[in-house]
């Protein structure tokens, strides 16, 4: 009833929300992806998306067909593995950014290491910046984080928005410097969030750095000051800044997929732990809360 291309095909929509995107990732047309998605909406008899010129969204049966559709592939996947008789083996090098610490990843790992339980996978966090320099090192196979404003490598898992987010009840001056809770260097946030601050004249204090998100986050709770994060990946207790505080946009990153360059046993495990993050990806944003809002100097 359900085809798993066209199971894929609604994923890939749902994780970026956009018809283009998603055309890219699978490397077809788009008007496939329309063709597949209008298929698998005739076999439910409900409409999965909300679109118009401007936006695309799930509508509610799109958010239950989520579940269904990673069920009913990764079990396609297990059926077509056993028949097959293929079982993955080696050492997997498995990069992932600090941004995920807070996320459902480790179901996805979790998931991955019981389908391939002979791949050893071994499993660094680090900032964005330092994964893309040992992937090209050659030191990690697979990574899954940031990329930098304007680059095209790497196979796109989802687009979001950057936001400033802080301490609910933080009050920003505007006649001050910003307080940042900051990564160090190579950090792409950092990076970006002082761009921004620089090209509009903003004026700013570092309050905290700390190579753990962790560490960002209890800072940000205290109240040190802002942080520039993925408005889908939002740490409970902390809020977006609203646009009366007077902080310039930082536009959007790119959440992607990068492979390293070695072949055989990796390569292949590598392939399929990006196909499982892949047909996953929406568990790493969905779910993720926010509370309050944070003011400007006059408490509005």
């Amino acid at each position: 009833m359900y085809e798993p291309a066209q199971l894929r095909t609604f994923l890939a929509v749902a994780q970026t929300l956009s018809f283009t995107q998603a055309a890219r990732r699978l490397g077809v047309r788009q008007s496939t992806v329309s063709q597949h998605v209008r298929r698998l909406e005739d076999a439910t008899g409900r409409q999965l998306f909300a679109r118009d010129t401007h936006r695309v969204d799930l509508t509610v049966d799109g958010e239950a067909m989520l579940g269904f559709a990673r069920t009913i592939l990764e079990a396609h996947e297990r059926a077509a593995s056993f028949f097959t008789g293929t079982r993955l083996r080696g050492r997997l090098r498995f990069g992932a950014s600090e941004d995920f610490v807070l996320t459902r990843l480790p179901e996805i790992l979790e998931s991955f290491r019981s389908d391939h339980p002979e791949v050893e996978l071994e499993l660094t966090v680090e900032l964005s910046g330092t994964l893309h320099q040992r992937l090209a090192a050659g030191r990690l196979d697979l990574v899954l984080a940031k990329r930098r404003a304007g680059d095209t490598h790497g196979e796109l898992v989802w687009q979001d928005a950057l936001t400033w987010i802080g301490a609910p009840q933080l009050r920003i001056d505007p006649d001050r410097p910003v307080p940042l809770v900051l990564f160090p260097p190579p950090g792409i946030t950092r990076a970006r969030a002082l761009e921004v601050l620089e090209e509009h004249g903003r004026s700013w204090r570092v309050a905290c750095t700390s190579t753990s998100l962790s560490g960002l986050i209890a800072a940000a709770r205290a109240g040190l000051g802002v942080m520039a994060h993925s408005r889908g990946l939002i740490p409970p207790g902390l809020a977006p800044v609203p646009t009366r505080a007077g902080l310039p946009e930082l536009g959007d990153v790119d959440f992607v997929l990068l492979h390293g360059r070695r072949r055989g046993g990796a390569q292949e495990a590598a392939d399929a732990l990006a196909a499982a993050i892949l047909a996953g990806g929406d568990r790493l944003i969905r779910g993720v809360g926010t509370i309050g809002s944070i003011s400007g100097r006059d408490g509005a």
